[in-house]
């Protein structure tokens, strides 16, 4: 039997008893996720599935007239292109961007299907991602239909923070966030201003993101805290190297 490593760095690789992931181990690749690298496009057939170890995707939807709004950010706690699943002729319907660099375990779509077929562990683990991205896509509606732009760029700010590596420096353009927030490029360099004369954002160099976390979270709304709470209840939380800011989650089957 394959030894079990202290730490998978995937919450829903660790979730898997040793046997089931041995079924997926071999073919398993670690990647590097570079900052802003798109690892797939809507409407494409997924190719490979990450599971994530760190860093940060988030799921972009996009209108003909290019306007582009983020639907949920993606860490450790999840996967990409899992739902490929569903079968050869299930296409993407988001772009997933890489926001926060990091790394990941890759593997191709028909291995995984194949390895999905024969266990029911990671059918189990499959569920529970796909309730956690409808829950987060749920929120994130109402969020944005809502809540103040101030509020909901804090918000993100803090789904991104959540999946680094205790850096409150964020590697973020004042285009990306525009783009993530589905606003224009001067509503972001306004908002920016707000959470900077609150304390929440330290300073917006060129390109980086200096953030106060606890003023952060004072000028988010409670939408951050549902998200991240209903998230840790629905996905198994990793034992070991967990992060900090991710609370302890009940078992899958209690979910």
């Amino acid at each position: 039997m394959m030894e079990r490593p202290a730490s998978v760095g995937n919450r829903l690789l660790a979730a898997l008893p040793s046997a089931d992931l041995a079924l997926l181990a071999p073919h398993l690749q670690k990647v590097s996720l570079e900052h802003d690298a798109t690892l797939i496009r809507a409407g494409d057939r997924r190719g490979y599935v990450y599971f994530p170890h760190s860093g940060a995707i988030s799921f972009m939807v996009g209108l003909p007239n290019g306007e582009t709004i983020a639907t949920a950010v993606i860490g450790r706690e999840g996967a990409i292109g899992a739902l490929s699943v569903l079968g050869p002729s299930f296409l993407s319907s988001v772009t997933a961007v890489v926001r926060v660099g990091g790394a990941a375990s890759q593997i191709s779509v028909s291995r995984f299907h194949a390895a999905y077929m024969q266990s029911g562990a990671i059918r189990q683990v499959v569920e529970a991602h796909t309730r956690s991205i409808l829950m987060q896509f749920q929120h994130v509606s109402a969020c944005n239909g809502l809540h103040s732009v101030e509020a909901r760029m804090a918000r993100w700010l803090l789904h991104l923070h959540d999946r680094t590596e205790n850096n409150n420096v964020l590697s973020l353009t004042q285009e990306t966030l525009s783009q993530v927030l589905g606003v224009r490029r001067t509503t972001a360099t306004q908002v920016i201003a707000k959470l900077r004369a609150l304390g929440a954002i330290r300073s917006a160099r060129r390109g980086l993101v200096e953030i106060d976390r606890a003023r952060l979270e004072e000028a988010s709304c409670e939408c951050y805290d549902i998200i991240r709470s209903a998230t840790d209840r629905i996905v198994p939380h990793e034992a070991v190297g967990s992060h900090p800011h991710f609370a302890s989650a009940d078992k899958l089957h209690s979910a």
